[in-house]
Parts: C-alpha cells; sequence; structure tokens
C-alpha cells in the first residue's frame, strides 16, 4: 500500500462525493446524496482551515477537515472543528486513521489553532474509541443529542504549546520524534459521561501526556482555553513546575449581559445580551416559535444556529424594539428588531466585509409547512425538502419572491424569499443578507398567534377608485400602492386592491376582458364603504358578512360586463385552489397565465387563503391571472346586479362531490 496523505486539491470534490455518496456511514449525510459541486461550495462556505486527502495508489480512500465553522457550529478562538472525518471501510484499523489525525493535529501547532473540537455517533463504538484514545474529552452533554452525536474536545495541542518553551532540550526531543497521537496520552474509558473536574469553582479536564521516558500532567479551564497548571515528570521520578505561556489569542467568554425583552399584540422578542440571537415567543407554545441568529462581524466566524462565539454587543432601545449593534475593528453590524403588530422586521447595515450569514429555526414542531413548490407537508426533517442539516451547501435554494408558511395551533409564520434565502431543512434557514438601493438589509417575517386580534380593518378612498387597505387582524389581505398610482400586469393606472370597472365582454372575439384600467372621470363615496361613479353608471358597496366580505355591483345602461377586480397581498409565486368545471385543482401560479373559476383560494403571504366566489348567479365567473407584477383576480358578471363574497381562512376550499373528479383528493 503506498500511503499519502496530501491537502485537498481543486478537482478532488467528486471524487470525495462519490466516496461519500457510495457508504451510507458517510460523515454528513444528505438525503439523496451530495454533489461534488456542493461538496466544494461547501468547502469555500465553512472557511476551511486545512481539508487532507488520503490516498492509497492514488485512490482516495479517506478524508479529514478543520473548519472555523459547520454551519452549525462556530468555533471558538483558537479552536478548529474537525469534521468530514471519514476512512474507506476497507482501510479501517491500519495507518489510514491515525495518520490523518495525527497530521491534522501537527498543522493545527504549527499555526497556533490549539483546541480541536469534533463530533462523533457513540453508536459507532470503533470512532468513539479512536477518539478517546488520542486525547478527545467531553466537557459539555455527555450524550447523544437530536442529532445522534456527541461533541468531544482535544487540548493536546494546547498542552504542548502552552509548556514548549519550559521542557528543555531531552522531552523536546522526546516530543519531536512521536508518530502518533496514540501513544502520548493515558487511555480514556469509553463511558457516555463528563471528563470535567471542578477546580476553585473552575472547569477543567486533566491531562497526562507520555513523551518516551518524560510525562506531563496538566490542568486546562475549558472555559477560557487556557492551561492552569502543568507539571514535567523526568526519567528519574524529579518532578518540577512548568511555566505556561498563554496562548495567542483570546477566548471570549459571556459577559451576563440581560437579555432585552419587548412584547406587542400577542409576540414577545428576547434578544441575548452576549450572542445577539434573537427569539419571538408567543402565549400558548412552549419555546420560541422564531430563533434568528447573528451575523458577525468577522467573515470567519458567522453565527451557528446552535452555539455561536460571545460577542462585544451594545442594546439600546427604539421605538417598538431594540438596536444591536456590533463592533471588531473597522467592522460594524448594526441590526435593529422590531414587532409592528403584524410580525417582526430586522433590519442590518454593516461596514466591513459585505458578508453576512444567519440562520433561523422555526419552533413549531407539530403543523403544516407550506414549500417552494406551495405544497402542503407535515412539519418535520426532510418533508418538503430534503434535510441538509450537515452540508448547509446543499440545501434548496429559494426563488425569490416564493413565500413559505408555517401553520400550527398556537401560531401562524409566513415570509416571502428574497433571494438570499436557503432551505436546510423544513424548518431551518439560512438567509444572506442582501442590501437594498439604501444599503439596508431587510427581512420581514409575519407572525399571526391563534389568540390575536381579529378585528378587521377596511379603508375605502374615492381618490383610489376603491379598496386601499384590507386586514383580517394581522393578516394583509390586499397590495395596494395608494397614495401612488403604478403599473399591475397589463393596467398603467393602478391604485386601490379591489376596485370595480366595466370591461369588453368575455366572449368578445376581437379584444376579450379588459384589465381593469378605470373609466376616466371621478368617483363619488355614496357612504364610507361604497362608491358611485355617475359617469360609468357604476354602483358598488361593501358589507360585512359572516366571516367575511360581501361585495354587490350594480350598472345601467351598457351591454358591457361588470368586474371586480383584486390584487391580494401574495409573492409572485403561490398556491391556488379552484373549481373549475367541476373538478378541483391544486395550481401554483408558476404554472399557468390565466384560469377561469367557478369559485377559488388564494394563499396569502402570511399562509392564510382567501376565498372568492359569486353569492348565486350561475354564469358569474372568477378569472386569475399569474403575471410578473403579481396576482390578479377578476370577479366577472354579465348582469345589471352581482355579489360577490370573499373571505379569509386558516384552509383552503374543501370539496363536497358524490364521486371523486379529475384531480379532486378532498
Amino acid at each position: 500500500m503506498a500511503l499519502t496523505i496530501r491537502p485537498y486539491q481543486e478537482g478532488d470534490a467528486h471524487a470525495i462525493a462519490e466516496l461519500y455518496n457510495r457508504h451510507r456511514d458517510n460523515p454528513n449525510p444528505v438525503a439523496g446524496g451530495v454533489s461534488g459541486d456542493e461538496l466544494a461550495r461547501e468547502l469555500a462556505e465553512r472557511e476551511t482551515a486545512t481539508f487532507l486527502v488520503a490516498e492509497d495508489d492514488e485512490r482516495l480512500v479517506g478524508t479529514f477537515g478543520l473548519f472555523h465553522n459547520t454551519g452549525r457550529r462556530s468555533a471558538r478562538a483558537g479552536e478548529l472543528i474537525a469534521d468530514m472525518f471519514f476512512v474507506h471501510p476497507a482501510h479501517r484499523g491500519g495507518l489510514v486513521t491515525g495518520r490523518l489525525f495525527t497530521e491534522a493535529v501537527e498543522w493545527m501547532m504549527r499555526t497556533g489553532c490549539l483546541v480541536l473540537r469534533l463530533t462523533v455517533n457513540p453508536a459507532n463504538t470503533v470512532a468513539f474509541r479512536l477518539y478517546r484514545r488520542v486525547g478527545c474529552v467531553s466537557v459539555g452533554r455527555a450524550v447523544p443529542g437530536e442529532d445522534g452525536n456527541v461533541e468531544l474536545h482535544n487540548y493536546i495541542p494546547l498542552v504542548v504549546r502552552s509548556v514548549f518553551a519550559d521542557l528543555g532540550e531531552r522531552a523536546t526531543a522526546a516530543l519531536g520524534s512521536l508518530t502518533s497521537f496514540a501513544s502520548v496520552t493515558e487511555s480514556r474509558d469509553d463511558e457516555l459521561r463528563s471528563d470535567v473536574r471542578m477546580a476553585d469553582g473552575v472547569r477543567t479536564v486533566d491531562y497526562s501526556l507520555a513523551l518516551g521516558e518524560f510525562r506531563i500532567d496538566a490542568s486546562v479551564d475549558v472555559d477560557r482555553g487556557t492551561v492552569c497548571e502543568a507539571r514535567l515528570t523526568e526519567p528519574g521520578g524529579t518532578t518540577r513546575a512548568l511555566r505556561i505561556a498563554r496562548p495567542p489569542y483570546r477566548v471570549r467568554t459571556p459577559r451576563g449581559v440581560a437579555p432585552y425583552r419587548f412584547t406587542r399584540s400577542g409576540l414577545t422578542c428576547e434578544v441575548d445580551g452576549d450572542d445577539g440571537t434573537l427569539s419571538v415567543l408567543v402565549d400558548g407554545h412552549r419555546g420560541p416559535v422564531l430563533v434568528s441568529t447573528w451575523p458577525s462581524c468577522r467573515a470567519d466566524r458567522p453565527a451557528g444556529w446552535r452555539e455561536g462565539e460571545p460577542r462585544d454587543l451594545t442594546l439600546e432601545p427604539v421605538e417598538g424594539g431594540v438596536r444591536v449593534t456590533e463592533r471588531d475593528g473597522d467592522a460594524t453590524v448594526t441590526g435593529t428588531f422590531t414587532l409592528d403588530g403584524a410580525g417582526l422586521l430586522q433590519e442590518f447595515t454593516r461596514t466591513g466585509p459585505d458578508t453576512g450569514r444567519i440562520f433561523q429555526t422555526i419552533g413549531l414542531r407539530q403543523g403544516v409547512f407550506t414549500g417552494p413548490d406551495g405544497r402542503d407537508h407535515p412539519i418535520g426533517l426532510g418533508r418538503g425538502v430534503r434535510d441538509a442539516s450537515e452540508i448547509v451547501a446543499a440545501s434548496h435554494t429559494v426563488l425569490a419572491g416564493t413565500e413559505l408558511a408555517w401553520r400550527g395551533p398556537d401560531v401562524r409564520i409566513a415570509l416571502a424569499a428574497d433571494g438570499a434565502l436557503r432551505l436546510v431543512h423544513s424548518t431551518l434557514l439560512e438567509r444572506r443578507l442582501a442590501p437594498g438601493p439604501d444599503g439596508v438589509a431587510r427581512m420581514r417575517t409575519d407572525l399571526r398567534p391563534s389568540g390575536a386580534d381579529t378585528a378587521r380593518r377596511l379603508e375605502v378612498h374615492a381618490a383610489a377608485g376603491g379598496v386601499t387597505v384590507w386586514r383580517e387582524g394581522t393578516t394583509k389581505v390586499l397590495r395596494s400602492p395608494y397614495p401612488r398610482t403604478r403599473s399591475h400586469g397589463y393596467n398603467p393606472h393602478w391604485s386601490a386592491g379591489l376596485w370595480v370597472t366595466r370591461e369588453n365582454s368575455r366572449h368578445d372575439r376581437a379584444a376579450g376582458l379588459g384589465w381593469g384600467v378605470p373609466a376616466a372621470g371621478a368617483w363619488e363615496e355614496k357612504h364610507p364603504l361604497g362608491l358611485h361613479s355617475p359617469d360609468a353608471g357604476l354602483d358598488w358597496e361593501i358589507a360585512a358578512h359572516g366571516d367575511g366580505l360581501r361585495v354587490e355591483t350594480r350598472s345601467s345602461g351598457t351591454d358591457r360586463e361588470t368586474v371586480v377586480w383584486l390584487t391580494p397581498q401574495t409573492p409572485l409565486r403561490t398556491a391556488v385552489v379552484l373549481a373549475s368545471g367541476g373538478e378541483h385543482w391544486e395550481l401554483n401560479t408558476g404554472d399557468f397565465r390565466q384560469v377561469w373559476a367557478g369559485r377559488a383560494a388564494v394563499r396569502l403571504s402570511d399562509g392564510r387563503w382567501l376565498h372568492c366566489a359569486p353569492a348565486t348567479a350561475p354564469h358569474d365567473e372568477l378569472v386569475l391571472r399569474a403575471t410578473p407584477s403579481g396576482l390578479l383576480i377578476g370577479g366577472v358578471s354579465a348582469a345589471p346586479e352581482s355579489t360577490w363574497l370573499f373571505s379569509v381562512h386558516d384552509t383552503p376550499l374543501h370539496f363536497r362531490t358524490t364521486e371523486p373528479k379529475g384531480n379532486d383528493r378532498s
């Protein structure tokens, strides 16, 4: 066997991905496997310190990586995280494993990163015993968590580097003759328990290192990342205390800053004063419903969704929330977090490196997840999007404008993708800060507690020719640019979110139905929820109807058709459920340009559904048009009087039929 250990080279990624995909026990499983391009991107995004490749006669048989972060975890100063440690099954128990580990630790010694962190499945007894044999200790949770792993630390490089200058010539020579770390430290058992010993209120772990006939006994402060004390025992049994050099870095410890809390409309935000993590809580739900990590000033210290290094933060109250600032040299990150009654707004500005990366975790364990495809899935790993927990680069990129929604018994959460969002799995998002033209990166998350205010808000403006605001509690139902006028689809004069026009007949062979361009002439206010147009001969008004609205129209002196238009508050791509020709269809607005229906429901930005239907007339129909500006809905009637029903619900339409037809799955 001609074994070679070498650094990763461009072009290795596809062979490594093939190695991982061939074996079920690969270090970072991804449903459906990982591609070479995804693996290469992962190595770049982890701020890789070094990545070693083992070859046997030029055939790739093993890997070992040292990283500043894994997305999942972020290393403290002086630490590196070992991951992607994998050896082909035919080479386990031989030289490959020991050589990879030893060369990785020697690289750490040369570069001044002195603490190694890694995770291991304790049920993999071969790997677990190997790590224990080479000096890995447990300083935190000693039993596997949800991911099945325990975390271990190795402080041997820290101990050796801290006492190296005082070892003496003979002990230094003995250290230089070592070929494997497996013979350095006393063997530890493979029991799942902590190795921490409390000494004068300090959490410590003890090491006894054999350097030939010399022995070093040392105690390490695991929270500060320093050696507390060390002794050298020489071959004749003489023992002396060693001078301890401080490591070439400073580990930040939590300052114990109290979290900042603010509340509005049944939502409570809590911002951690040490690491900037933001949590949103809802009355009645156990635990936070949303957790959002803090983007670091430093490119090589992104916040992990499980761990992050404490940061020097300042927190100051602002109206409706809090402003958080981190400074590191010339780099600054400022985040302003506010609750506005309908959800959470996060606004970030930064100087220095233009990278910015956060993870958001949805805290719902039961409920419905509506994914990028517009389909509903039960909340769970691997549902709706493959689980890329360990290799974030293999996550699903979500197109800008696509809406994601989560609905549970206590809360509804929804957000629109901004073009810099990836789904790691169904409740974990990776987001990059994408500044707008004003230099501010904005992230909005709609949160609607089940017990939230259900009051209705309607605003009708004659100047706009229709309804400009419709809210059902915290649900924004309509889009409207009022008091401005913009283009929407082929309508250059869009202002209201619900309005009425006269149009050519839907049967007109020359033109067909129009696009809701308002006729010339002013509207007059009949009453606060009704308008009249003398020039067009149109009247319409709104009344409450059950849990929704009833819109009644009257026209005179024309053979044209009357249309009630709506621009609902939806992302560019959204789900649509409709009844058409006696059949039930579930579509996405990316699937069509125009469809007609007898009844329809469209998914709004916060995950609720707007139901649309004619009241009674058999020939009244709905037209739905998917445009680059968003969805446009029209209720079309040829009758002098028409009535339309619009209401907001937690679920789409359900159809009761004697026999299922077409795509009817009700």
